[in-house]
Protein backbone atom coordinates (compact mmCIF):
# COMPACT_ATOMS: atom_id res chain seq x y z
CA UNK A 1 0.00 0.00 0.00
CA UNK A 2 1.17 3.51 -0.76
CA UNK A 3 0.83 6.35 1.74
CA UNK A 4 -0.34 9.75 0.46
CA UNK A 5 0.79 12.78 2.46
CA UNK A 6 0.40 16.50 1.97
CA UNK A 7 3.34 18.52 3.25
CA UNK A 8 2.35 21.26 5.67
CA UNK A 9 3.20 24.57 4.00
CA UNK A 10 3.12 26.41 7.29
CA UNK A 11 -0.42 27.68 6.73
CA UNK A 12 -3.69 26.33 7.95
CA UNK A 13 -5.50 23.42 6.38
CA UNK A 14 -7.07 24.49 3.13
CA UNK A 15 -4.86 27.56 2.76
CA UNK A 16 -3.29 28.40 -0.58
CA UNK A 17 0.02 26.76 -1.53
CA UNK A 18 3.26 28.61 -0.94
CA UNK A 19 4.23 31.29 -3.48
CA UNK A 20 6.50 28.84 -5.32
CA UNK A 21 3.55 26.61 -6.22
CA UNK A 22 2.59 23.06 -5.49
CA UNK A 23 4.85 20.08 -6.18
CA UNK A 24 4.37 16.31 -6.13
CA UNK A 25 6.77 13.48 -5.62
CA UNK A 26 7.51 10.05 -4.25
CA UNK A 27 9.67 8.77 -1.41
CA UNK A 28 10.89 5.22 -1.97
CA UNK A 29 12.41 3.65 1.10
CA UNK A 30 14.00 0.61 -0.50
CA UNK A 31 15.59 -0.95 2.58
CA UNK A 32 15.44 0.01 6.23
CA UNK A 33 15.81 -2.13 9.33
CA UNK A 34 12.46 -2.78 10.99
CA UNK A 35 13.80 -1.24 14.23
CA UNK A 36 14.66 1.99 12.41
CA UNK A 37 11.31 2.33 10.59
CA UNK A 38 9.53 4.31 13.36
CA UNK A 39 12.42 6.78 13.39
CA UNK A 40 11.97 7.38 9.65
CA UNK A 41 8.25 7.95 10.22
CA UNK A 42 9.07 10.52 12.90
CA UNK A 43 11.61 12.26 10.64
CA UNK A 44 9.05 12.44 7.84
CA UNK A 45 6.40 13.67 10.27
CA UNK A 46 8.65 16.61 11.16
CA UNK A 47 8.85 17.53 7.45
CA UNK A 48 5.16 16.91 6.70
CA UNK A 49 3.98 18.70 9.83
CA UNK A 50 1.75 15.81 10.89
CA UNK A 51 2.05 12.17 11.94
CA UNK A 52 2.89 9.72 9.18
CA UNK A 53 1.77 6.12 9.47
CA UNK A 54 3.60 4.09 6.86
CA UNK A 55 2.47 0.64 5.78
CA UNK A 56 5.81 -1.18 5.75
CA UNK A 57 6.37 -4.32 3.69
CA UNK A 58 9.16 -6.86 4.03
CA UNK A 59 12.12 -6.27 1.70
CA UNK A 60 12.60 -9.72 0.15
CA UNK A 61 16.20 -9.22 -0.94
CA UNK A 62 17.42 -8.02 2.46
CA UNK A 63 16.22 -10.18 5.35
CA UNK A 64 15.11 -8.14 8.36
CA UNK A 65 14.58 -5.02 6.26
CA UNK A 66 11.35 -3.32 5.27
CA UNK A 67 10.39 -1.05 2.37
CA UNK A 68 7.72 1.56 1.70
CA UNK A 69 6.49 4.23 -0.68
CA UNK A 70 5.09 7.63 0.18
CA UNK A 71 3.41 9.87 -2.40
CA UNK A 72 3.63 13.46 -1.27
CA UNK A 73 2.32 16.88 -2.24
CA UNK A 74 3.53 20.20 -0.94
CA UNK A 75 5.35 23.43 -1.69
CA UNK A 76 8.03 23.41 -4.39
CA UNK A 77 11.32 22.40 -2.78
CA UNK A 78 9.76 19.88 -0.40
CA UNK A 79 11.69 17.03 -2.05
CA UNK A 80 14.97 18.53 -0.85
CA UNK A 81 13.58 18.91 2.69
CA UNK A 82 12.48 15.27 2.70
CA UNK A 83 15.86 14.09 1.37
CA UNK A 84 17.63 16.19 4.02
CA UNK A 85 15.55 14.62 6.78
CA UNK A 86 16.38 11.11 5.54
CA UNK A 87 20.09 11.87 5.11
CA UNK A 88 20.61 11.34 8.84
CA UNK A 89 19.84 7.64 8.28
CA UNK A 90 23.01 6.67 6.43
CA UNK A 91 22.26 2.93 6.53
CA UNK A 92 18.91 3.36 4.71
CA UNK A 93 18.60 2.91 0.94
CA UNK A 94 16.12 5.46 -0.35
CA UNK A 95 15.14 7.71 -3.23
CA UNK A 96 13.15 10.93 -3.22
CA UNK A 97 11.73 12.53 -6.34
CA UNK A 98 10.06 15.86 -6.92
CA UNK A 99 8.29 16.16 -10.24
CA UNK A 100 9.13 19.12 -12.49
CA UNK A 101 6.99 22.22 -11.90
CA UNK A 102 6.25 25.01 -14.36
CA UNK A 103 9.52 26.84 -14.97
CA UNK A 104 11.52 24.48 -12.73
CA UNK A 105 13.25 21.15 -13.26
CA UNK A 106 12.37 18.28 -10.97
CA UNK A 107 14.83 16.73 -8.55
CA UNK A 108 15.97 13.24 -7.77
CA UNK A 109 17.85 12.22 -4.64
CA UNK A 110 19.22 8.70 -4.15
CA UNK A 111 21.14 7.42 -1.15
CA UNK A 112 22.88 4.15 -0.35
CA UNK A 113 25.14 3.21 2.56
CA UNK A 114 28.11 2.61 0.25
CA UNK A 115 27.73 5.63 -2.06
CA UNK A 116 26.13 8.30 0.08
CA UNK A 117 23.82 10.89 -1.45
CA UNK A 118 23.28 11.64 -5.14
CA UNK A 119 21.26 14.65 -6.34
CA UNK A 120 20.28 15.62 -9.87
CA UNK A 121 17.86 17.81 -11.73
CA UNK A 122 15.37 15.83 -13.80
CA UNK A 123 13.51 16.99 -16.88
CA UNK A 124 9.89 16.54 -17.93
CA UNK A 125 10.59 13.09 -19.42
CA UNK A 126 12.57 11.89 -16.39
CA UNK A 127 16.08 12.33 -17.82
CA UNK A 128 18.85 13.45 -15.51
CA UNK A 129 19.90 16.94 -16.56
CA UNK A 130 23.62 17.72 -16.28
CA UNK A 131 24.71 21.34 -16.66
CA UNK A 132 27.34 22.41 -19.16
CA UNK A 133 29.64 23.57 -16.36
CA UNK A 134 29.55 20.17 -14.66
CA UNK A 135 30.32 18.46 -18.00
CA UNK A 136 33.20 20.85 -18.71
CA UNK A 137 34.64 20.17 -15.26
CA UNK A 138 34.36 16.41 -15.80
CA UNK A 139 36.09 16.69 -19.17
CA UNK A 140 38.96 18.79 -17.82
CA UNK A 141 39.45 16.58 -14.75
CA UNK A 142 39.29 13.38 -16.76
CA UNK A 143 41.88 14.63 -19.28
CA UNK A 144 44.45 14.22 -16.55
CA UNK A 145 43.02 11.01 -15.10
CA UNK A 146 41.65 9.49 -18.32
CA UNK A 147 38.22 8.51 -16.92
CA UNK A 148 35.60 10.61 -18.72
CA UNK A 149 33.11 7.76 -19.06
CA UNK A 150 33.32 7.04 -15.32
CA UNK A 151 32.92 10.75 -14.48
CA UNK A 152 29.83 11.07 -16.68
CA UNK A 153 28.38 7.87 -15.23
CA UNK A 154 28.65 9.42 -11.74
CA UNK A 155 27.13 12.70 -12.97
CA UNK A 156 24.00 10.89 -14.15
CA UNK A 157 23.82 8.65 -11.07
CA UNK A 158 24.69 5.34 -12.70
CA UNK A 159 26.43 3.83 -9.64
CA UNK A 160 23.34 4.60 -7.51
CA UNK A 161 21.04 3.10 -10.15
CA UNK A 162 23.13 -0.07 -10.29
CA UNK A 163 23.04 -0.50 -6.52
CA UNK A 164 19.34 0.36 -6.14
CA UNK A 165 17.93 -1.58 -9.12
CA UNK A 166 17.58 -4.92 -7.26
CA UNK A 167 15.64 -3.08 -4.54
CA UNK A 168 13.44 -1.37 -7.14
CA UNK A 169 12.63 -4.75 -8.67
CA UNK A 170 11.38 -5.87 -5.26
CA UNK A 171 8.72 -3.14 -5.66
CA UNK A 172 7.32 -4.83 -8.79
CA UNK A 173 4.09 -5.61 -6.95
CA UNK A 174 3.82 -1.95 -6.06
CA UNK A 175 1.12 0.35 -7.35
CA UNK A 176 3.63 3.18 -7.93
CA UNK A 177 6.04 2.95 -10.84
CA UNK A 178 7.23 6.55 -11.02
CA UNK A 179 10.92 5.85 -10.56
CA UNK A 180 11.12 3.34 -13.39
CA UNK A 181 10.13 6.21 -15.71
CA UNK A 182 12.72 8.50 -14.11
CA UNK A 183 15.78 6.34 -14.61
Amino acid sequence: MTVHVTVNSGGTAGSAPAAGGLAHGVVFIHACSRALSPHLEWALARVFGKPVGIDWADQPIEPGAVRAEVLWEGPVGSGAKIASALLAFKQVRHEVTEDPSPGRAGERFAATPALGLFRADIGENGDVMVSENRLRTAISQSAAAGGLAEDIARLIGEPWDEELEPFRCAHEGSTVRVLHAVV
